[in-house]
């Protein structure tokens, strides 16, 4: 999706369907969150099911990834051919046809070719509601973004407590998986009838890319990106895990320590739009990234359950100005539309999860988990340190 002229759409920037946008695509945010927060609760579950390691484990992620990665080069295409509108909700069905069957497969062959659809979906849906928010933000000229990444944490939030709450039931995880993605996707499809109808074939984005090659800034941004999706990576596929297999806890009670980590990421987001405004964004991501380091070092040294439990609130609030402040200064980067810019930031970014699940199950199955999720330390570190060439925001 890209900006609209005014002259070609004028309804949709009045302020009723701008307000109308707004509620719409936090849903669709939280939409995601609950896709991921649904999925990292049940990795155990695709683990039991497919009678798999850790290091096999990581081929499935990493499929997912693969097929994240490989979709961005044709989302901005997609995105302005479809609209964010269309685009969003094909994406969302194909997420929950694949997510709601995921452990429904008769063989490890057949799950992993639809983990690279999986991928391609999710990260066609980020797309959409990224460059909805940004555009959203420069229409409005309110600072929304932290607030939209913060329904994705309530969505992750959601997603997992729901999952815990089921398991703790003795919901079989089968009946889970269908019954919550079904009702993500109607509320997918609900909610974007209130998107914007924009198009990339406005009069003022016509001419831009559909996608940028990242470099110079758009490189130095797509590897901070990289630093943080690795980090949030390892949290949303390994942490409910670690909980269960490493500190000991039951996986219902596994989950919660997901959704402490969604909570405290909501929470921070939620007020990321005011300190956005108030201080320096390489001040914020420097501080966001070393609380985040620390916070994953103490879990990992400890092996306590109420550690972890405190450590993943941490780390959850030291990684949430990271995704809000480096996608909205992607999109302010000229010559390229939104979609296309956030693509290509996003290209980069998402092959942190495509790195990160087989290092990180390698790294498991010769030493162990603990000391495979110390790469979430290094992760925030680099992003605490790379802080310093973000262009700050203008005034």
């Amino acid at each position: 999706m890209t900006s609209t002229s005014t002259s070609a759409h004028p309804a949709p920037h009045t302020l009723p369907a701008l307000a109308r946008a707004r509620w719409a695509t936090r849903l669709q945010f939280m939409a995601l969150g609950m896709f991921a927060g649904t999925w990292g609760a049940h990795i155990p579950s695709v683990k039991a099911r497919y009678a798999i390691n850790e290091a096999t484990l990581s081929m499935v992620l990493l499929a997912a990834a693969i097929g994240a990665v490989l979709s961005l080069f044709t989302a901005g295409r997609i995105v302005g051919r479809l609209g964010a509108r269309q685009a969003a909700v094909l994406a969302a069905l194909v997420m929950s046809l694949v997510l709601g069957t995921v452990l429904e497969y008769p063989s490890l062959a057949v799950l992993l070719p639809l983990m690279l659809i999986f991928g391609a979906a999710m990260s066609l849906f980020d797309v959409c509601i990224n460059t909805e928010g940004s555009e959203l933000e420069s229409l409005s000229g309110r600072a929304i973004m932290s607030n939209l990444h913060g329904m994705f944490s309530v969505g992750g939030m959601a997603g997992a407590a729901l999952v815990s709450g089921l398991l703790g039931a003795g919901v079989a995880p089968r009946l889970q998986l269908f019954g919550i993605c079904t009702g993500i996707a109607i509320v997918v499809f609900v909610a974007s009838r209130g998107m914007l109808e924009t198009h990339a074939s406005s009069a003022d984005e016509g001419e831009k890319a559909h996608f940028a090659w990242p470099t110079g800034l758009l490189l130095i941004l797509g590897l901070l990106i990289f630093a943080g999706m690795t980090a949030e990576g390892v949290m949303y596929d390994w942490s409910v895990l670690y909980l269960k297999q490493d500190v000991g806890m039951p996986q219902a009670s596994a989950a919660l320590g997901y959704a402490t980590f969604s909570a405290a990421m909501a929470l921070s987001r939620f007020g990321g739009d005011y300190l956005r405004a108030r201080y320096s964004e390489q001040a914020l991501l420097r501080f966001g990234g070393s609380l985040a380091a620390v916070a994953m070092a103490v879990v990992l040294l400890s092996a306590n359950a109420w550690v972890a439990l405190i450590g993943f609130a941490l780390v959850g609030a030291g990684l949430a100005p990271v995704a809000p402040i480096l996608f909205n200064a992607a999109t302010r980067v000229p010559g390229v539309s939104r979609a296309a810019a956030i693509a290509s930031v996003t290209s980069i970014g998402y092959s942190g999860f495509m790195v990160g699940p087989p290092l990180i199950g390698s790294i498991a199955t010769a030493t162990s988990l603990t000391l495979a999720l110390g790469v979430l330390v290094l992760a925030s570190a680099l992003l605490a340190y790379g802080a310093r060439y973000v262009p700050e925001k203008p005034i």
